[in-house]
This record gives structure tokens, C-alpha cells and sequence, in this order.
């Protein structure tokens, strides 16, 4: 963990010109499937990590970022291109970090997996979690209440 107390999860892009803090634990862990995340991470499989939106902080701050999709919004490192955060706009209050660049992300693991009829067909994940067919907001949404 960090050694400032106020400072509970920290992180950084690739190149570290983006670091990242947040003063509590995430709101809950997620993959996603959909094509949308996997095209924006590279991956085969997005795991993102949602934060309450005043609890996350970013030295230097994201700035306005960038919507291609009607009420999602991401942000990328402008040096080295990590993506770095995702809003949307069905998850109010929410701002979601791909777990990978969080240096704490062993502790966080995911819950759930959203869009999963979205999958690769090459893909298994045999980890038992649940599995939304489409974005699980439900479930994203009541992680806020807790």
C-alpha cells in the first residue's frame, strides 16, 4: 500500500507522465467484453477497476478526453497512449480504471463480467464469477451503494 495514509490505491501509466491516486478502495473489479473495450485496452478481455468519481485523482488531470460513443467518455496518456479511465454516462458518479495500471491491482480482483455473450469465441475464463449478458449496470450501479 502507499505510504501516505489519505492515499489508499495508487498508479501510472505506461510512461508515468499520468499518475494516478485514489483515497479508498474501488467501487468494485469488472471485465468487460464488449468490442468497444477490447479495441480501446488491446486486450482480449478489459478488467477495469470503478472508483467514485471525487475519489479518484490524476497528477496531471485527465482533461476533457474523448467520446466516439454517445455517453462514454475515455481518456489516454498523451505520451505513450495507456489508456487510462472511462466514464459512462449509465454508471453516474463512476470513473473506471483498467486495473493494469494499478500497482496495488493483485488486491482487486474482479467480480464480475460484463457483456460476456460478447466474448471471443477463444476466450475461457473458467473463474466462476457471474456473467451479464450486456453491461451489468445493475450490479455496477448498486457497487455505489455500498
Amino acid at each position: 500500500m502507499p505510504s501516505d495514509p489519505a492515499v489508499f490505491v495508487t498508479g501510472r501509466c505506461y510512461c508515468g507522465a499520468i499518475r494516478l491516486s485514489a483515497a479508498a478502495a474501488p467501487l468494485t473489479v469488472a471485465y468487460c467484453h464488449c468490442a468497444d473495450c477490447r479495441r480501446w485496452t488491446g486486450a482480449p478481455v478489459g478488467a477495469f477497476a470503478a472508483f467514485g468519481r471525487n475519489d479518484l485523482t490524476s497528477e496531471p488531470a485527465l482533461g476533457d478526453g474523448a467520446s466516439h460513443h454517445p455517453g462514454v467518455r475515455r481518456w489516454n496518456c498523451t505520451r505513450c497512449g495507456s489508456p487510462l479511465a472511462a466514464t459512462f454516462d449509465y454508471l453516474p458518479d463512476q470513473i473506471y480504471v483498467p486495473i493494469g495500471l494499478l500497482d496495488q491491482a493483485d488486491d482487486f480482483p474482479p467480480r464480475l463480467h460484463c457483456h460476456a455473450d460478447k466474448g471471443l469465441r477463444w476466450l475461457h475464463l473458467a473463474d466462476g464469477l457471474d456473467r451479464a449478458t450486456g453491461s451489468g449496470r445493475n450490479t455496477l450501479n448498486s457497487a455505489r451503494d455500498r
